[in-house]
């Protein structure tokens, strides 16, 4: 599943999975978590941006020698699914400054189960953009889709939009495979499958309230 064309799973170094074994211990602490798991935000974002389009561009270097080198080719602006999404964005913009920033509210009803939206809100020119949607877990895929045909209501083309994810499920990545075949998706694992729960298995916890500290260091069940 991992090897068509609009996944891309980061190499799995023996680094990063030492990485996902100290993030995925329910008894990390939130310091660890949240600088381990900003390691990785990182290398997942810089492939995310290596995804995007590059046209050539000639400098001269302080010797006075011509350098052939590139530049982005198009315009760019992430969008982070709030609230877990907007730990990429704060990692993003050390990276890119001054990069354009929209806005997603999605949240699942209880009663239905259903993803539903509150809130958006994207630069104007959001269809004339190529878009990082940052959102970093792909579970049911039923939010994921849900920010991606926002995307497209506002003129984004499917095959300008980037999702980069922490972690991801088989289940979510076919889901989006088939339903929205043109987006690419950037993670750095994926899961042996979803429980009967739609929890990821073997998972991470909700990724949200371990970075924000919001609650326990996730399920313990």
């Amino acid at each position: 599943m991992t090897a068509t064309p609009h996944v891309h799973l980061l190499p799995q170094t023996d680094q990063l999975r030492a990485i996902h074994t100290i993030i995925r211990d329910r008894d990390c602490a939130r310091e660890d978590f949240v600088f381990y798991a900003r390691r990785v935000m990182r290398l997942l974002l810089e492939h995310g941006l290596d995804l995007l389009p590059f046209t050539k561009k000639q400098v001269t270097t302080p010797v006075g020698v011509t350098y052939d080198g590139l530049e982005f080719a198009t315009k760019i602006c992430a969008v982070p699914v709030i609230r877990a999404g907007e730990a990429l964005e704060g990692e993003l913009r050390d990276i890119h400054p001054g990069i354009r920033i929209g806005k997603i509210l999605i949240q699942r009803d209880k009663q239905t189960k259903l993803p539903h939206l509150y809130y958006s809100h994207l630069p104007e020119d959001i269809a004339d953009r190529h878009v990082l949607l940052l959102e970093p877990m792909l579970a049911t895929a039923g939010s994921a889709l849900a920010a991606i045909d926002v995307l497209k209501d506002a003129g984004v083309s499917e095959d300008r939009i980037i999702m980069v994810n922490f972690i991801s499920s088989p289940e979510g990545i076919a889901r989006v495979g088939a339903e929205r075949p043109h987006v690419k998706i950037v993670t750095s694992a994926v899961e042996e499958r979803l429980n009967e729960h739609a929890f990821m298995i073997p998972g991470i916890g909700d990724f949200g309230d371990r970075y924000f500290g919001t609650t326990d260091c996730g399920a313990r069940t």
